[in-house]
């Protein structure tokens, strides 16, 4: 009987968490499986994915077919390429220690990647924290002026007032 590597849902209503199972191809979408192989969860960012990498690769090995989403997660982290790599061994194109050194070259370039993505985001959230701080600089400045403008024509309003009564009050006393 054909076996599938798919999503079974859980989590609450607009919510939802993943387990990736070995289920057959006839079984309901959250019915019976053989066996679990790893979650997903797409809630996080970026998605979340915990998976028995061994298990996962003798699954795809053995035939299992992946729904789409399985195949995306799938190739995510290296299922496929490590498939693509054994099969080379098999054929005697090159060697274990060379399959390891291609998978680890790959996982670093992945993790650069990630990591360059990561700095390039920190930046520009850190930049757009910085406009906002000038721009509000700038809102604050243009307050600051407007009462200082009020204060002084304030001011003055009161020396004149101050003006007129001492100039009233001088002949009273005469």
């Amino acid at each position: 009987m054909a076996t599938r590597i798919r999503l079974q849902r859980h989590g609450r209503k607009n919510y939802a968490f993943y387990s990736i199972v070995i289920a057959h191809a006839d079984a309901p979408r959250d019915g019976r499986f053989i066996e679990k192989v790893g979650t997903y969860n797409p809630n996080t960012n970026p998605a979340t994915i915990d998976l028995n990498f061994e298990r996962a690769l003798y699954w795809v090995q053995v035939g299992a077919q992946p729904t789409d989403t399985v195949r995306n997660i799938l190739s995510e982290e290296g299922v496929y390429l490590m498939k693509h790599l054994l099969g080379g061994v098999k054929k005697g194109a090159f060697d274990e220690a060379a399959v390891e050194a291609k998978f680890a070259a790959w996982k670093n370039e992945k993790a650069a990647k990630a990591q360059k993505a990561a700095d390039k985001k920190a930046a520009d959230k850190a930049a757009a924290k910085a406009a906002r701080l000038e721009a509000e600089k700038k809102v604050n400045a243009a307050k600051a002026a407007k009462i200082a403008e009020k204060k002084a024509a304030a001011a003055k309003a009161e020396a004149t007032a101050e003006e007129a009564a001492e100039t009233t009050e001088a002949p009273a006393e005469a």
